[in-house]
This record gives structure tokens, C-alpha cells and sequence, in this order.
């Protein structure tokens, strides 16, 4: 459906975007290009001051190399050339140990590791570091000293008998309370020591998660047989009490008022005690835009009473930001967006946010070059917006919300046109939180405007009273691997109230994703819309309000708001109803690198409920993610698979944050 926000960027044939933006105070994003495509490897240039040096690691298997530069000070430092040579050999002598640590830890416990420093070898308890520095120093101005680690890890070892006791009855825990799935580990694996902590890890998880917040590992004894090439493993866990949570107090260097803060925290006193919980609520604190970090402080003992109380530690954001961006499309034209915000307006974590755009859209039927040649003021498109929100009011889970929108704005510019439109839109609404992921809201909507395209001229005026809810389960914003999202909204525009026309407006929208394995390297993820008008005939209907679908948010592949029925012009002129699908498979690559096969398909109609007499569109296509701490950087290019006369051949979308 029409709405406040600007397309999406796209790029498309015959199209180039190009997008800057600031914001002060705030994050920054760079791009080490060097490392991201492996340069930046080669060594320091030979010199009188320092002694650099080159250096190789042989070891078999090749797995184990990694394991090895990690623990490396050699490696770590290699773009750091000691001044000496002693520096030099000092350094090599003191990754002997660490380098056997590591190699302990993989499950090889009869490793060896020599380290040649110019072709003279430093070993454990055979230190020769002198005669090193020496030769190293021959090579001082000349030549990179040669530095080679050499391992020899022999046999891997494996787990024999793993034994896993509770420390209060000195017994085996039955497998009811500590299910063997849990453990990760079972005899014959290799007896790595990351694997040993993972599972001491997943047992004190375990019971941490069914309330029991003390639970420690009391002891772990491993015991190697060298001669037989295995470890035998006793763990003593102690559970600790089955607890509740307590009081829960907010502290922290905040200006914001702590009933707001409270009233994000979504624990009562009695509730069963879990960790999950407590990531719940840092992640519903965070939600305040004037907090940036929240710690949560839990006590290493038990209230008298038997309840675990808790600290809510917070920090304040800097209270006001500002930022611009600007973007420029030979489709869409050139557009420039400022905003102001303040996060903490009275103390009590308000939030006022003024932004305004300015935008050069195309004239319906001509290019945007055509409208560069001849324009004029009348071309310019603006909109200014205005959003207050006065969270927790009293210390309730009651939030306030006034926005107020002013906008003229204009889509289309190709064969399938596309409409003008001027509104002046109010909105006062109230939201209760009954959870985290769940809270709904009703209000008060006003709006005056006028909007045109082929079907005619609309002026109008609507009062409205819109009510939504939101359910999200979802684990992260910009990335999610598991959960629901759902968003329900409807508004009537009663004529008693005041509007020109009997509206009702309603539209749902949903997404899900799930995890195939359990590291979520393939999201299985879908989306999907479906929005009604009911009431007048379409050309009484203002055009801002009917449906299109197509763009960036919706079918890929196809121009912004453009799919829609064709009115007697054969341009686009809105829907009364809506559906739109999408299905993706995001599969990571690497650990920072992804691909994403999607398909789209979707509609607007003519009658109140999807009819299908208008022919939905399919669209399908690949992305690239490049993940990065904030998100991921989004790059899609999709094909319509059923193209009308005159539709680009393919589209390429750039943005932060996946398509949905």
C-alpha cells in the first residue's frame, strides 16, 4: 500500500544510485578493503632499525594451523618487527608453550613443537635463544629472518569413560535430569579440551535454564593414559538450589526515570528464574532509544527468603542526534533526508524526532531527465514528519504516540503511470505492552488531502479510529534466525466522524523464519501480506490509500508500486485488496559472507478480497550478504519471470538489514 516511507534503493537498467549519509553522535562503519580481499599480508620492509621477518607454519594436519597462529605471538605480532634479535628469539622461546597448549587442546597430547629462527631451532627446556638472536641478526638490512614453526602433534587421544557425578550425592545425575544429549561428549570422541569446556558449559546452561541459577562446575579431573592414548574424565556438577526471581532494582548513571526502565522489565517477583529471561529483558530495555547498554547483575547467593534478586544496570545515549542522507536514481530522481531526535526530552525517556525529505520524482509518463529539462517548483516533492512518544506513562506498560505527517509526493514516471498526492495526516494513539514481543494500541487518526491520477481528481478527509497489534518472537532486528513476526492493523473512517467516505482499511502482514542446523548457517524464511478496502467504489477512493505492490519490499523485479490494475489509460490505479509472498534461503558461505535464492509473487486487485482476475507477478532472484556487527549489508538482483510489455529485465536492490 501507498506509504510515508521513500522507495527503496534499486537499482535497475539504465539506473545508478548513489547514497551518503551521516549521523552524529553515532555508529561507524568501516571496510578494511586490504584484509577483506587478502592483501595486506606482506611483511615489513627489510630495514636498519628492526629485524623483520617471515614466517611459515608446517604442521599436519592442515587443520591444526589455525589453532596454532591463534595462539602465536609470532603471528600475531608478525606486523610488528622487533628491534633485535634477541627481541626476536625472546619472542619465538615464548610460543613454545602456548603452541603445546593448543595442541593439547585439540586432543594431542604427545605433541612436540620446534621453532627455527634463522635456521637455529628453539625447543622446551633447551633454550639456545642467544645463538638464535645471532643468527637473526646477519640478516638485519639484507634480507626477512626466517622463522618456522614446526609441530609434530602424534596420535589424536580419545575419550574412554566420562563420568559425571552431582556433588551433593556424590551419584550419577539419571538421565532424566541430565539428559545425555546435553553433554555433547560420549567415549570415543576426541578428547579436546574445547569440547570439555563446551560441555561443561552446555551442563551449567542446562540447569541455569530450569531454574537453577548457582549451578557450577565443582571440579573436572582428566586423566591421560599416554601409553593407551586416551583420557578418562570425572566432572562434578553442582546444581544448587531451584530458585525464583526476587526483587528487581534499576541502577545505573541514567537520567532516565527508573519506573521507565521498570516498566520494560517484564519479570515478577515468583517467577521461575531463567536465563533466556534475562536476555528478554536487555534486549526490551534497549528498546528505550535513550539507553545504550543495559547490564544485568545477578548475586553469586540466594535472599533469605530463597529468591534470586536482580540489578538492572543502565547507560544513557547521548540525548540528541542529528542526521542526513542523500540518494540520487536516474528512476526515481535525487532525493535529500535530515532528522533531528531527542531521546530523554523530560527524563522520562521521551523521544521527539522532526525529519524532513526533499525529492525530485518524475512526472507521471516522462523521465526524470524530462522533468530536469523543464522544471519547475510545482516538480518538487517534500515531506516533513513529527513523532513523540512518552513511554511507561505513570510507570505503566502504557505508551503515548502523536506523529503528524505533511507530505506531497508523486510515483510512477514510466508507461504505467502512477498518481499525485497532497495530505496533511494526525495520529494520537495509546499502546500497552503486555510483553516484550506482544502489545497492541488504538487511537485517533485526521487527515485532509487530495490526490490524482488517471481515474480523476480525489479530495478527501478522513477521521479514523485505528487499533493494531504486534507479535515478534524474533531474536534479532535486522537478522533474524528464528521466530514470528506479525503485524495487524485496521482503521474505520466513519462519515459520523467526520470523513468524506466510509472506509475500513485493514491489513495484515507475517513472517516467519527458522534455523535448519543448529549453528543457523541456512534460514529457512517467509513473508507474506494481505491487505482489504472495503467500502466506496475505487475512484472514490484516495489514491495514497489503495494497494500496489511491486519494489523492494515487496516483488522484487518489478518498479516501485507499480503492480496494480490498469485503469482505462492503462496506467497503474490501485487496489482495494492485497497479497504478496516471499520464500528465501539464506545460507552463510562463511562466517561473513552469504547467499540468498528468493522468490516473490504478489498483486493488487480490484475487489475487497483477492479475486486473482488481476494476474499476480512472480519474480525470483540471488543475493549476497556481506554480515557485518551491526547487520547485514543486503545486495539483491531479481529477474520478473513474467514481465509485462515494457517491465526492466532485472532489478538490483542494496540495503542494511535482510528483505524481511
Amino acid at each position: 500500500m501507498a506509504g510515508e516511507g521513500r522507495r527503496p534503493g534499486r537499482i535497475g537498467v539504465g539506473s545508478v544510485i548513489v547514497c551518503l549519509g551521516l549521523v552524529w553522535p553515532g555508529a561507524a562503519l568501516a571496510f578494511d578493503i586490504l584484509g577483506l580481499f587478502g592483501l595486506g599480508e606482506k611483511p615489513p620492509a627489510v630495514s636498519q632499525q628492526t629485524l623483520p621477518y617471515e614466517l611459515t607454519v608446517e604442521v599436519e594436519p592442515d587443520d591444526l594451523s589455525q589453532s596454532l597462529k591463534d595462539a602465536s605471538q609470532l603471528y600475531a605480532l608478525r606486523q610488528d618487527a622487533p628491534p633485535d634479535g634477541q627481541a626476536l628469539a625472546r619472542r619465538a622461546e615464548a610460543d613454545l608453550a602456548p603452541l603445546i597448549d593448543a595442541l593439547w587442546g585439540a586432543g594431542y597430547y604427545d605433541a612436540t613443537v620446534a621453532i627455527d629462527v634463522a635456521g637455529v631451532p628453539l625447543q622446551l627446556q633447551q633454550s639456545r635463544v642467544d645463538a638464535a638472536a645471532a643468527a637473526a641478526e646477519r640478516h638485519r638490512a639484507r634480507t626477512l629472518v626466517p622463522v618456522r614453526i614446526r609441530a609434530t602433534p602424534g596420535p589424536l587421544f580419545t575419550l574412554r569413560d566420562i563420568r559425571i557425578t552431582d556433588a551433593r550425592t556424590r551419584a550419577p545425575f539419571p538421565p532424566k535430569e541430565l539428559p545425555p544429549r546435553i553433554v555433547r561428549i560420549k567415549p570415543g570422541d576426541p578428547a579436546r579440551a574445547a569440547d570439555l569446556r563446551a560441555a561443561q558449559a552446555a551442563i551449567v546452561d542446562h540447569f541455569r535454564d530450569h531454574s537453577h541459577p548457582l549451578a557450577k562446575i565443582a571440579s573436572i579431573t582428566p586423566v591421560v593414559d599416554h601409553a593407551r592414548k586416551i583420557m578418562d574424565v570425572a566432572i562434578v556438577v553442582d546444581p544448587g538450589p531451584r530458585a525464583p526471581f526476587g526483587d528487581v532494582t534499576v541502577s545505573g548513571q541514567s537520567n532516565v526515570d527508573p519506573a521507565v526502565v521498570r516498566s520494560h522489565v517484564y519479570i515478577e517477583r515468583g517467577d521461575p528464574y531463567s536465563p533466556k529471561v534475562l536476555a528478554d529483558t536487555r534486549k526490551s530495555v534497549l528498546q528505550l532509544p535513550a539507553i545504550s547498554s543495559v547490564r544485568i547483575r545477578e548475586p553469586d547467593r540466594l535472599a533469605p527468603d530463597g529468591t534470586l534478586p536482580i540489578v538492572v544496570e543502565v547507560a544513557d545515549r547521548k540525548p540528541r542526534v542529528v542526521g542526513f542522507s542523500a540518494q540520487y536514481s536516474t528512476l526515481d530522481g535525487p532525493a535529500l533526508r535530515a532528522y533531528w531526535q531527542h531521546r530523554n526530552l523530560f527524563g522520562g525517556a521521551e523521544s521527539l524526532r522532526l525529519e524532513g525529505e526533499v525529492f525530485v520524482p518524475p512526472r507521471v509518463d516522462s523521465s526524470f531527465f524530462d522533468t530536469v529539462q523543464n522544471f519547475s517548483w510545482s516538480d518538487l516533492g517534500g515531506r516533513f514528519k513529527a513523532s513523540f512518544v512518552k513511554p511507561a506513562l505513570q510507570g505503566t506498560r502504557n505508551d503515548l504516540l502523536i506523529d503528524a505527517l505533511a507530505e506531497k509526493d508523486r510515483t510512477g514516471g514510466d508507461q504505467y503511470g502512477g498518481y499525485d498526492s497532497r495530505r496533511v495526516l494526525a495520529t494520537a494513539a495509546l499502546r500497552h505492552r503486555f510483553s516484550q514481543t506482544f502489545s497492541v494500541q488504538g487511537g485517533v487518526a485526521a487527515e485532509v488531502g487530495e490526490t490524482s491520477d488517471s481515474l480523476g481528481i480525489v479530495d478527501y478527509q478522513l477521521v479514523g479510529l485505528p487499533v493494531s497489534l504486534t507479535y515478534d518472537s524474533t531474536d534479532r532486528l535486522l537478522d533474524p534466525t528464528k521466530g514470528i513476526r506479525v503485524t495487524a492493523a485496521a482503521t474505520p473512517y466513519p462519515s459520523f466522524l467526520g470523513s468524506s467516505i466510509n472506509l475500513f482499511e485493514t491489513i495484515v502482514r507475517a513472517s516467519a523464519y527458522h534455523a535448519v542446523d543448529d549453528e543457523a548457517r541456512v534460514i529457512l524464511a517467509g513473508r507474506v501480506a494481505l491487505g482489504a478496502l472495503v467500502g466506496p467504489a475505487l475512484a472514490d477512493i484516495p489514491s495514497n490509500h489503495r494497494f500496489y505492490a511491486g519494489g523492494g519490499g515487496s516483488v522484487r523485479g518489478y518498479r516501485y508500486r507499480s503492480l496494480s490494475p490498469l485503469g482505462p489509460t492503462g496506467q497503474v490505479i490501485g487496489g482495494r485488496s492485497l497479497l504478496e509472498a516471499s520464500f528465501e534461503a539464506r545460507v552463510k558461505i562463511t562466517d561473513t559472507i552469504g547467499l540468498v535464492p528468493f522468490f516473490d509473487v504478489g498483486g493488487a486487485f480490484d475487489s475487497s478480497y483477492p479475486d486473482f482476475d488481476e494476474p499476480l507477478r512472480y519474480a525470483a532472484g540471488i543475493g549476497l550478504r556481506y554480515y557485518t556487527a551491526i547487520g547485514p549489508i543486503r545486495l539483491d538482483a531479481a529477474v520478473p519471470l513474467n514481465p509485462r510489455e515494457g517491465d526492466q529485465s532485472f532489478a538490483v536492490y542494496l540495503g542494511i538489514g535482510q528483505a524481511f
